[in-house]
């Protein structure tokens, strides 16, 4: 199982396109990818409180519907999936693994992303922040993800970049992998998140000696 954001797709790009076209509407200057990008794994209210940081909770709030609405009009444009994942797919896949994706981005836009991907055919199971009563951090997510798999929870790994995706296969009772190639601000501290693994690239996840054992979760 994978996060989909800062861990199998670099999207940091399409949501600066996607915050910059808010910004623009109002009149106001770009902000980079720099300034963006640490944001990403914390969703759509993040990303608005970063473009405009000088509005309140509520206010960010309410512009979490246009965030979404203009987000889909980028959706897939300038992002990519980061290095060694196709490949590390391809080989899960080779050996006859199976894999899918839980995250917290609304599920029609993530499956909208699937056909750009070229994984619509190739996801066993996604579950988006909206498929379910729960989202991460709690658990349920990843044993509904399990349980469609027919699968056990000790026979999956759950690979995220966000603190709550390590939180939520605690919970779940899953192995986790930190990807430490996604994106965190930085006062974000991985140390603290108590992963079963932590993995500097995505290419690490080509060596099978980095996955945890069955069972191996805290």
């Amino acid at each position: 199982m994978f996060d989909l954001d800062g861990t199998l797709l670099d999207s940091a790009p399409d949501m600066v396109a996607t915050v910059n076209r808010m910004l623009a509407a109002r009149g106001r200057a770009p902000l980079t990818l720099e300034a963006v990008r640490p944001h990403v794994s914390k969703g759509a209210r993040a990303m608005s409180g970063a473009a405009f940081p000088e509005l309140s909770i509520a206010e960010r709030e309410a512009l979490v519907p246009e965030f979404l609405r203009v987000y889909a009009g980028e959706l897939g444009r300038h992002g990519a999936p980061f290095d060694g994942i196709e490949q590390m797919l391809r080989a899960l896949e080779a050996a006859g693994g199976r894999w899918g994706i839980v995250t917290n981005k609304p599920e029609s836009l993530a499956r909208d992303l699937m056909p750009l991907l070229g994984w619509q055919a190739r996801c066993a199971v996604l579950i988006g922040g909206d498929t379910l009563a729960q989202r991460k951090p709690h658990p349920l997510p990843l044993q509904e993800a399990a349980r469609r798999l027919g699968v056990a929870i000790d026979d999956c790994v759950y690979v995220g970049d966000d603190e709550r995706d390590i939180q939520s296969a605690r919970a779940a009772g899953m192995a986790s992998i930190a990807a430490l190639w996604g994106y965190r601000l930085d006062h974000d501290d991985p140390l603290t998140w108590q992963a079963d693994v932590m993995l500097e690239r995505a290419l690490d996840l080509l060596d099978p000696g980095n996955w945890p054992r069955r069972g191996q979760a805290r």
